[in-house]
């Protein structure tokens, strides 16, 4: 083919890259996206199956992972374009599919020094990556797949899976959709200047409040799985923190959506916030109940890089350790003290403490990053270019404002939405497994067991199991006979 018939995008660039896209930035954003996704799949995946009893494992990981693949075929075939397209009405985009676009540039290859600022009343600009759709459609997928696993904390153990495989589709195209695109896609929350960096509001106070929502339509746990309801596996729990942990890296440093100083100080700010409040919220447990508990740093953890979301690239250091403190208290103290004194939340069997976590995580966050984002950090993120927080004076108590504002609507909607998708599927099929299910567990539910030891059928017998068998029949026993799995 002669030169002149190549197309300008394409020449000088090596092959089939166009000249608009960045490599660099376009593999951070792969590969912060992939990361995000090893937070859902396997991290939520073995948190959530080792964080319930034995009995429950199967169900709740499989919980998890249905949410991941279900998410990904509703996203591809209408959410996206509902979270990031065409505006629809100020909080909702046009439904439609981001397939058959997948492989071209998001919008259009504008630098953002050609955006504008429309009448001059808009806070936020409208920005353009540079790297192709599909890369964007993948990033944002994660973010929604992540949301209903982390609401489903709030369900394990006793809410009917075909119930679940309902409430996916429908919550993530009327509840997720809204808010993603009102405060990142373009609509009303989103001109006005709310500072939600990676999903302080948009992932974690949602999935708090609908998590918190939908377990008080659901109903609870059997009695005893309330009153006992231990890890079956604390190691494999620290495993799966530890994949949520690291892959926050992702999470928060790709949301300026390249690779550059916003990333880097998100990164750092991410794990400091994180550690200050692990550290405190052990440092609360030794205080007050005398020991320091394992299960007790997981929730530390996450409620600071819950906290730390929603400013994670616009707040500096000294910030990120002060939103630590309050991460690892404010949310403690509510779980408990606050929870174990209310009657009302006392009613609603919020498995694993959802609510506090990431609603007031969440919540608390994002009024935090109002206080705290520094200036010249949100001239660096073009969502917030004009923002600044309040500790800088200007208006930056009007920042705190509008923070508080943005987190109302998100309640606000999320509770009204989720309790009418709740009614809606209570007409299709229960919401809640019956009581026999709920007393065997995963053998009723899945006919599967997540630690088969003994093959179906084989009574457990003491005396050839036990510690203290003769080591003659226990030999004769694993030579002679082979215990076979079978459902």
């Amino acid at each position: 083919m002669a030169d002149s018939a190549v197309p300008l995008a394409y020449r000088s660039t090596g092959g089939n890259v166009p000249e608009w896209l960045n490599k660099g930035d376009n593999a951070w954003q792969l590969t912060a996206a992939t990361i995000v996704g090893l937070q859902a799949v396997p991290g939520l995946v073995i948190l959530y199956g080792s964080m319930v009893k034995k009995k429950w494992a199967v169900n709740s990981a499989f919980m998890a992972f249905y949410a991941f693949a279900a998410v990904l075929i509703c996203w591809v075939t209408w959410a996206y374009k509902m979270s990031f397209g065409e505006k629809l009405l100020p909080i909702w985009g046009r439904a439609g599919p981001a397939l058959s676009q997948s492989y071209l540039l998001s919008q259009a290859a504008l630098p953002a020094s050609e955006h504008f600022y429309k009448n001059g009343t808009i806070e936020t600009a409208m920005g353009t990556p540079f790297y192709p759709m599909a890369t964007l459609v993948y990033f944002q997928f994660v973010f929604a797949a992540i949301t209903l696993i982390l609401l489903a904390g709030s369900l394990l153990g006793r809410m009917n899976f075909m119930a679940w495989m309902l409430f996916v589709p429908l919550w993530l195209t009327f509840s997720y959709t809204i808010g993603a695109f009102s405060l990142w896609g373009g609509g009303f929350l989103f001109h006005w200047g709310i500072i939600d960096f990676a999903g302080g509001f948009v992932i974690h106070l949602s999935s708090g409040v609908a998590g918190l929502t939908a377990a008080y339509w659901v109903g609870p746990r059997l009695k005893k799985d309330r009153e006992n309801f231990l890890p079956n596996n604390v190691l494999l729990t620290l495993t799966g923190a530890g994949l949520l942990w690291l892959g926050w890296s992702g999470f928060n440093g790709g949301a300026p959506y390249a690779s550059n100083l916003s990333a880097s100080m998100a990164v750092l700010n991410t794990h400091i916030c994180a550690a200050t409040s692990l550290l405190v919220w052990t440092c609360l447990d030794v205080a007050f109940f005398k020991k320091p508990s394992v299960i007790g740093a997981v929730q530390g953890m996450i409620t600071g890089l819950v906290c730390i979301t929603p400013g994670a690239g616009v707040v500096q250091g000294w910030a990120a350790i002060v939103m630590g403190v309050f991460s690892g208290s404010i949310p403690w103290f509510t779980m408990m003290v606050v929870h174990k004194r209310s009657a009302f939340l006392q009613k609603i069997d919020d498995t694993l403490g959802v609510f506090h976590t990431h609603a007031v995580a969440g919540f608390l966050g994002g009024l935090l990053t109002g206080i705290f984002a520094e200036p010249k950090l949100c001239s660096l993120f073009l969502v917030v270019t004009n923002s600044n927080g309040a500790v800088y004076g200007g208006n930056g108590g009007i920042q705190v404002g509008k923070q508080l504002v943005g987190s109302l609507f998100v309640i606000g909607w999320n509770i009204v939405v989720t309790s009418i998708i709740c009614l809606v599927v209570r007409l299709i099929v229960p919401l809640r497994m019956p009581d026999d299910q709920l007393t065997v567990g995963d053998d009723a539910v899945h006919g599967e067991d997540a630690y088969a030891l003994y093959g179906d059928g084989e009574k457990y017998d003491q005396t050839t199991h036990g510690w203290n068998s003769d080591e003659a029949t226990r030999h004769h026993e694993l030579s002679t006979v082979v215990p076979v799995y079978t459902r």
